[in-house]
């Protein structure tokens, strides 16, 4: 069993943060992730259930992991969530056992998910208005979102946080509404540049907002942001309005922040990948159901961290010629490319 610091990459970096799909399903269909009409699902009889999830979550703690997000997919797709929210907050090594969703069904989850120990949540909010909503995720739903916010706040979750994938032409002219929105619930928003990974096949550069561009918009209604110091792991940049409130860049596009990455995904069916961009990854579910220990487990984990030397958005920006990471080919053949089922 290895220790809690033993674990770096070839870079240096430790392993802190697991992103944990429990699904590859989803209720939205949004531009930027899900744009394609037809899609290749993983088999039912491959999903990890909650003991073989809590098992390898284990063995990854072993090696340092201390955070846990759970995502998709659509997390709160995956019927009994509570009952895996309880089984990992239970475990000592975690520091947090956090959640992104859509928000759609929060509203009925919220006051469950916070008595199972769910530590925080983040809501994908990318605009407020319902028919920019319908454009981009094609689906109705903007009401659920809001009323799933406001039943997380009432429930007792503090430092919720909203992410907002931010498209030209679509909802880039929501840049100040979205961050008072954000300060009225008592979120912090996190503006994202509109990534070139998964399966965001009709991604190009011209769609991309970037960093710098955001930081204008927002300058000019609320004054210069000043930046925050805070955890250099972290893929958000924080900022200080002179008001006080404070906000979030995911620069991935344009400023990537693989040197401090610290994080690693684990598929709904068991697949390790050490980089968002991985085009493969290790099966830890076939180890398991065969009967691979905790101690065996943990020791595939920490060879393959230990091997690491993922830079993948770092990569992708040093391109000559940049367009989508993967074609609507390459991900029906493999699906584990898909940003729903790796993770986001």
């Amino acid at each position: 069993m290895c220790g809690p610091v033993d674990v770096h990459d070839t870079f240096g970096r430790p392993l802190r943060n697991l992103r944990l799909s429990v699904t590859d399903r989803c209720n939205l269909r949004c531009a930027y992730c899900m744009p394609e009409e037809d899609y290749v699902w993983l088999p039912r009889a491959d999903i990890l259930d909650f003991e073989e999830i809590a098992r390898i979550v284990d063995a990854f703690t072993d090696c340092g992991v201390e955070r846990v997000r759970l995502t998709g997919g659509e997390p709160l797709l995956r019927r009994e969530l509570p009952e895996l929210v309880r089984l990992l907050a239970a475990k000592p090594a975690l520091r947090e056992t956090a959640l992104t969703t859509n928000g759609i069904l929060l509203a009925e989850l919220a006051a469950d998910l916070q008595a199972a120990g769910l530590t925080r949540v983040t809501v994908s909010l990318d605009t407020l208005r319902p028919a920019t909503f319908r454009v981009l995720a094609r689906r109705d739903g903007l009401e659920r979102v809001i009323a799933g916010l406001q039943a997380a706040r009432q429930v007792g979750f503090i430092g919720t946080k909203l992410d907002s994938v931010v498209l030209r032409g679509t909802n880039d002219d929501e840049i100040v509404s979205l961050l008072q929105f954000a300060r009225e619930i008592d979120a912090e928003l996190r503006f994202i540049e509109y990534m070139d990974v998964g399966g965001a096949t009709q991604w190009s550069p011209t769609h991309v907002v970037p960093r710098a561009e955001i930081l204008e918009r927002v300058a000019s209604a609320f004054g210069t942001p000043v930046p925050v110091a805070g955890d250099g792991s972290a893929p958000a940049e924080r900022f200080l309005l002179p008001d006080g409130t404070t906000f979030g860049i995911i620069a991935s596009t344009t400023r990537p922040f693989c040197g401090a990455c610290d994080r690693g995904r684990l598929t709904a069916d068991g697949r390790w990948l050490t980089c968002l961009y991985a085009t493969h990854g290790r099966d830890l579910r076939g180890p398991l159901r065969a009967g691979a220990t905790r101690a065996e487990l943990a020791a595939l984990i920490r060879g393959d961290w230990g091997a690491r030397a993922d830079r993948g958005a770092e990569e992708r920006l040093a391109a000559h010629a940049r367009g989508a990471f993967a074609d609507r080919e390459a991900l029906r053949s493999n699906p584990h490319l898909e940003m729903h089922t790796r993770g986001g």
